[in-house]
């Protein structure tokens, strides 16, 4: 028994949301989300589901107010952004915002090499979506980020 499952590499975001089933279904449709596992609770609402984007796992509920889980949309903004590589940076924009998601930042080529996003799901959650296009050494990294000003 491998006391790490392989599956779950890192860190693994757990998101509370204000209305977990259509949270469901708009990263299925929005992000090309598989959903792995759901469980539900008493009332109709979500206690835990997995999902994944690619080989990116997250995992979502419903909030619980009792415990402390709160969603974005209950404390006003969310202090975390998501990150996910994927192979075509333009074509998730465009089936995320037919979904219902929101531009933040429009796709744009940042001084690390990826070409990238920014967009807030319906439910107050950030997520980049990121394709890599120029692959740096730290020192080329570390003068690119000179150069923007940062």
């Amino acid at each position: 028994m491998n006391p790490i499952p392989a599956e779950y590499k890192g860190g693994v975001p757990y998101l509370n949301v204000h209305d977990a089933k259509a949270a469901i279904a708009f990263y299925q449709k929005a992000f090309n989300a598989e959903l792995v596992v759901e469980i539900p609770r008493q009332g109709g609402k979500i206690a835990h589901a997995e999902l994944r984007i690619g080989s990116a796992v997250f995992m979502i509920r419903d909030e619980y107010p009792e415990y402390q889980f709160r969603s974005p949309k209950t404390i006003g903004g969310t202090p975390i952004n998501l990150l996910i590589y994927v192979s075509d940076v333009n074509a998730i924009t465009e089936q995320a915002v037919a979904a219902g998601a929101r531009v933040v930042r429009p796709v744009e080529m940042q001084f690390h090499g990826d070409l990238m996003v920014e967009l807030e799901d319906p439910f107050g959650h950030s997520w980049f979506f990121a394709s890599r296009v120029q692959d740096m050494t730290p020192d080329e990294l570390k003068h690119s980020a000179s150069v923007a000003n940062l």
